[in-house]
């Protein structure tokens, strides 16, 4: 797919975003649900690149949570690679732990995790 099309796929995804707030419940329960997942997706010092954004995409449309590994140098490095995979994903954070980061984005169409209600 073009780099073309795969922006404006990524901005309906952006369009048809869930709301970024997620309540304490909700990320306690997704915690709960990533625990036992291994990372699935790794960004490495090359940082977010066009092919970890459409890995990213694939995961997230086919699991909603995914937790990823980041092999990047500092926290501030660390941190810069976690906002931009969310930017350009939709997606929220749930967690991060050191190199650990578990971002969740629900399927619009057929979500697969029932939230918890937000309170």
């Amino acid at each position: 797919m073009p780099v073309t099309q795969w922006r404006a796929f990524i901005a309906d995804w952006i369009r048809l975003r869930m709301d970024t707030r997620l309540s304490l419940a909700q990320k306690k329960y997704l915690r709960s649900l990533g625990h036992d997942l291994k990372p699935v997706l790794i960004v490495g010092n090359a940082g977010v690149t066009p092919a970890v954004v459409r890995e990213a995409m694939v995961g997230l449309a086919a699991h909603e949570l995914l937790k990823v590994r980041l092999r990047v140098g500092e926290r501030d490095a660390r941190d810069a690679a976690i906002e931009a995979l969310l930017e350009a994903t939709g997606a929220v954070l749930v967690q991060r732990i050191g190199h650990i980061a578990l971002i969740y984005r629900r399927h619009p169409e057929r979500p697969s995790i029932i939230l918890p209600s937000g309170s």
